[in-house]
């Protein structure tokens, strides 16, 4: 039929239904007439009618849905997206069982870039049951056009639920994990140049684009500890450990085989213990002494070959007057470093302390013993000398009282104190003539001796290696910095001289 017999019958039926209203058929008929001249609205406007007569005819309700869906589609292709949204929108509700209307609207939704809307409604038809691969795909490019890269990859874990070989979700996590390793060379080049902050802001993208690659975990930790945010570098680093440990971060180099496995699970611990160390640094450097050995104690689980951590944990047990704590960690400090300078200078500090505090107590036996140690740790600090010399003298040792006066000003010649003493136990005899007796020879040879012996042994033979030689052994001068260590260092600082 030609469009001027389709416009007659719409006269025709006009007239008939003007005779015969409630006659359904009628306007069922003049609808398709209108629809045969694309005039979707009179179409739709002559089926409403019909449908009013006869709410319950199914049939005249699908053709209407049907005609919402024409109308829709037409609009679509002229581009007018929002009337067409409205049509298929309209056809959804009348046959909320056809999946294709509402595919649609999504499809309207998303060419008038509302993604946030076609999200709601995919994951309103996952909720309603319908849990497809494709429809998982289809969220997951939803979340990754939203810039909502982890969810994406939540989406397409689904996906590869329920279809492992699923070819849409393999590209698109193949996209995702290009644009990761673009990202983390980013992030490479950046810290390179110094720049940490925008290292670290292209890694925290590239963890969102590959959220089960440890070794971007690894990174962004390492670059977090540099910046100081610690409890985040704690947080990435175990998260690593965790990934490597059930296979993940095989998209780096380091991870290739079990070999590679190992290496990244070891350059993942070794971070996590710098990351305590400095963090227990941090904590020391703000007088939270507790906080800090309990963060190293972390550490020495792990470590427990790494003198440097001892001896920073002692340094914290020093400053909260936990002396017996301090002296075990120096002494298993020394056991791993024998030869190191500043363990032997902690040491003589402590023992030094126990003596004083023995002398103080009234346990002149034990005070001596320990200033003996404080002596044999560190011989080039007068204080100890002058210690144990008053403790002798105290005892009538006489003897013994003048070679420890005689060291102590051998070492520090300005020692008004020790001057004293000397002068009290050679009644009679000038500061030079005690200095140049035969005992004052004897015993600045044998001085003489003992320092060589400690210079020999300036340069510590250090066990860590690697990125573990990173730690930070905490400053004596910072970290005891009671008179008697103060006193240790500068006598140390003239022995090298």
């Amino acid at each position: 039929m030609s469009k001027s017999e389709f416009e007659k019958a719409v006269i025709c039926f006009t007239k008939a239904i003007t005779l015969q209203p409630n006659q359904i058929q009628l306007h069922v008929d003049m609808g398709e007439a209108y629809l045969q001249l694309c005039d979707f609205n009179s179409a739709i406007h002559s089926y409403w009618q019909a449908c009013h007569l006869d709410p319950e005819n199914k049939s005249v309700l699908h053709r209407l849905a049907f005609i919402y869906y024409l109308q829709g589609q037409c609009l679509f292709d002229r581009g007018m997206f929002v009337d067409a949204l409205g049509s298929f929108t309209k056809a959804a509700e009348l046959r909320p069982d056809v999946r294709p209307f509402q595919y649609r609207s999504l499809a309207c939704l998303t060419a008038l870039g509302r993604y946030s809307d076609s999200l709601k409604l995919v994951t309103k038809w996952l909720e309603a049951g319908e849990q497809t691969a494709d429809l998982f795909v289809l969220k997951a490019r939803l979340h990754k056009q939203l810039n909502q890269v982890s969810l994406c990859h939540h989406s397409l874990k689904s996906a590869f639920q329920l279809s492992p070989a699923c070819p849409e979700a393999r590209g698109l996590l193949l996209q995702l994990r290009e644009a990761g390793r673009v990202l983390r060379q980013q992030a490479g080049t950046k810290a390179l140049e110094g720049n940490l902050h925008d290292a670290l802001l292209r890694m925290n993208s590239a963890v969102q684009a590959c959220p089960e690659e440890a070794p971007y975990y690894l990174f962004r930790g390492t670059l977090q500890r540099q910046l100081k945010d610690f409890s985040a570098a704690i947080k990435d680093l175990v998260v690593a450990m965790e990934l490597s440990e059930s296979g993940g971060g095989h998209t780096d180099a380091l991870a290739e085989g079990q070999e590679g496995t190992a290496a990244l699970q070891e350059e993942v611990h070794t971070q996590l213990v710098l990351t305590y160390n400095d963090f227990a640094v941090h904590c020391f450097s703000r007088g939270l002494y507790e906080e800090a050995a309990m963060l190293l104690s972390r550490a020495i689980e792990d470590h427990r070959n790494e003198s440097a951590l001892f001896i920073n944990r002692g340094d914290c047990f020093f400053k909260q007057e936990d002396l017996n704590f301090a002296l075990a960690d120096y002494q298993q400090a020394e056991e791993l470093d024998p030869h190191n300078k500043a363990i032997c200078a902690r040491l003589a500090v402590v023992h030094n302390t126990l003596g004083l505090q023995n002398q103080k107590d009234r346990k002149y036996q034990e005070a001596a013993k320990q200033f003996s140690l404080a002596v044999k740790y560190n011989p080039a600090v007068s204080q100890y000398y002058e210690n144990r010399c008053k403790l002798y003298y105290r005892e009538h040792k006489l003897d013994m009282a003048k070679e420890d006066a005689i060291n102590a000003i051998l070492r520090d010649p300005t020692n008004q104190q020790a001057e004293a003493l000397l002068l009290s136990l050679f009644p009679g005899c000038s500061l030079p003539q005690i200095l140049s007796c035969d005992m004052a020879q004897t015993l600045r040879s044998q001085l003489a001796g003992r320092m060589d012996a400690c210079k020999q042994a300036v340069t510590p033979v250090s066990r860590l290696a690697g990125a573990l030689e990173q730690l930070r052994v905490l400053d004596e001068t910072e970290s005891q910095s009671e008179e008697t260590l103060r006193d240790s260092v500068h006598e140390e600082e003239r022995a090298d001289a």
